[in-house]
């Protein structure tokens, strides 16, 4: 039978560093360990979460233990004690935001609820750039050299997520699947929303659906940055389209 509860667990495992980095900002990637001082994200190297190994059992991706305390369990765990979530529905719904999933519809049966603001929250869209992956060696590279491009910008705004959730035009389900993720970031470089290109699955072009491109997040007056400014500023749409440039 499907667990929603396992399933998001297993997703978080599978991205254990991408999470770790979002709620554990003070510690460090060591080998296959992230290692940091405690669950309140002290600095040290009490306690360590496991970035790889099988989905279940000893040794499972995901899990942490702490050396001092004797305290362990799951990445869920350090989502609740980071952020103070309490109700098990509202931590549900914060992993799906770290993870860029849709939340579920609940239908208002006492009124129509308004239409919510296309495109999810700036704090959303943090999350999933922080859960993406450096773009050098990923299909988004592939993707990009396909189209003749070789240089990725630098300020690090590009990034890949390999499973990103994708909604088809008119459909309810979601399905994930690998895209490149740009930051749209604010004057002073704080991410108020992400811009997501699905690809195909060999990288040689986008991927074969509807919508191949979305965007989240506050956009209005806001960018994906290639490169830093200088003294001329090129604005321009279409992220191949300025990188070619």
């Amino acid at each position: 039978m499907y667990s929603e509860t396992e399933d998001l667990v297993r997703d978080l495992a599978e991205n254990a560093e991408g999470v770790c980095r979002a709620y554990l900002p003070a510690g460090r990637r060591e080998g296959s360990y992230w290692i940091v001082g405690d669950l309140q994200n002290n600095p040290g190297r009490s306690l360590f979460v496991r970035l790889t190994g099988p989905t279940s059992g000893p040794g499972a991706a995901g899990k942490f233990t702490d050396g001092a305390t004797g305290e362990h369990g799951d990445l869920l765990d350090i989502i609740r004690a980071r952020t103070g979530i309490t109700r098990f529905p509202d931590l549900l719904a914060e992993a799906r935001a770290h993870l860029g999933r849709p939340q579920p519809v609940v239908p208002d049966r006492q009124e129509p609820r308004k239409a919510k603001a296309p495109g999810g929250t700036p704090v959303a869209a943090a999350r999933l750039f922080a859960a993406s992956n450096p773009i050098t060696g990923t299909l988004a590279e592939t993707y990009l050299r396909s189209r003749g491009i070789t240089q990725f910008g630098a300020n690090g705004a590009l990034r890949f997520h390999p499973n990103c959730w994708h909604r088809e035009e008119g459909q309810t389900r979601s399905i994930p699947r690998p895209a490149m993720i740009a930051a749209v970031t604010d004057g002073a470089g704080a991410v108020q929303g992400v811009h997501r290109t699905w690809l195909a699955a060999d990288g040689q072009g986008k991927a074969a659906v509807n919508p191949q491109r979305r965007a989240m997040g506050h956009l209005l007056g806001n960018a994906v940055r290639l490169t830093s400014q200088d003294d001329i500023l090129v604005v321009g749409e279409g992220i191949e389209t300025m990188l070619s440039l």
